[in-house]
């Protein structure tokens, strides 16, 4: 089986819905002990509104404290929403941007000011600069599975979404879970089509588990032939625009239970686990992880 990619996302996802802001030493502290841990993409931040999302003011600080500091393999990404935050992003040194449109008007909305098609516009013209500036970039199709405000999304959007991608020649694209709608049946249904339209593209997923189905979801798209996964340490995050923001597919779980099948066993759940706990203590309250409060099972 090739490899399964990790894209840890708790650090920008994971804190942007939460009140207590976390300070930038902090922040420092987490990060290096995610790198630790051997994962594979460490998303360090957004470039958005400060006063919308005030969690996330100090982001340009963070990518600048790490410009020319060795992080091994793992690489830092972030995310922007429009080519203001491009322009902050490249000017703090990002090389890996992730961009992406809501499936739900709604969502796009309350998220961006923009609506579905305009928001496209917007993405795709930030996208192709990136491009220019030779920096990776990651395209996605948000709220993919569902909405809390619209509903059931069908499928025929978010393909002639993913397909606006893939025709203006971005070959990475994923599929969010936003307000953690998706089923395990209608991920393999999705990511069939994707993946029979565009056999030479790579796919990426990201689930919420509002209804306890993150695990399976993401079971269902890698047994499809998914094989990268935006995952939160401890199980945080939520989109603050969603109608219920609920965390994110656990990253020390999910790197458990590809470990108990004897992948990615490279990666080190120690630093994982200990950083877990120390977001309980921090955030004082349970969070919604397994592993950090059971303890891990040896792999047979």
């Amino acid at each position: 089986m090739p490899t399964v990619l990790i894209h840890e996302v708790g650090m920008r996802d994971g804190l942007q819905v939460e009140q207590a802001i976390v300070p930038i030493e902090r922040k420092f502290a987490w990060i290096e002990a995610l790198v630790a841990s051997g994962v594979d993409v460490v998303q360090a931040g957004s470039f958005v509104n400060p006063a919308v999302v005030p969690q996330m003011a100090d982001t340009d600080a963070v990518f600048r404290h790490f410009n020319g500091r060795r992080t091994g393999k793992t690489r830092l990404s972030a995310l922007v929403l429009n080519e203001k935050g491009l322009d902050r992003g490249l000017a703090a040194g990002v090389t890996f941007f992730c961009m992406g449109v809501s499936a739900s008007d709604t969502h796009s909305r309350k998220n961006t000011g923009l609506g579905t098609a305009d928001a496209m516009t917007r993405v795709l013209g930030a996208a192709r600069r990136a491009v220019d500036a030779g920096v990776t970039v990651q395209l996605s199709v948000q709220s993919a599975f569902g909405c809390g405000y619209e509903g059931a999304i069908p499928m025929s959007r978010v393909l002639e979404m993913a397909q606006l991608y893939l025709d203006a020649g971005f070959r990475t694209v994923s599929l969010a879970d936003t307000a953690g709608h998706a089923t395990p049946d209608r991920v393999k249904m999705v990511f069939e089509r994707l993946m029979t339209s565009a056999p030479d593209a790579s796919f990426a997923c990201h689930f919420h588990d509002a209804y306890g189905l993150a695990m399976a979801n993401a079971c269902a798209a890698l047994e499809m032939g998914v094989r990268s996964f935006e995952t939160a340490f401890a199980g945080l995050g939520g989109c603050p625009f969603t109608a219920v923001a609920s965390g994110n597919l656990c990253t020390e779980d999910f790197v458990h239970m590809l470990q108990m099948q004897h992948l990615r066993t490279d990666i080190d759940l120690a630093p994982l686990v200990d950083l877990a706990r120390e977001a309980e203590a921090f955030f004082e309250r349970l969070l919604p992880g397994n592993v950090y409060r059971v303890g891990a099972r040896q792999c047979q």
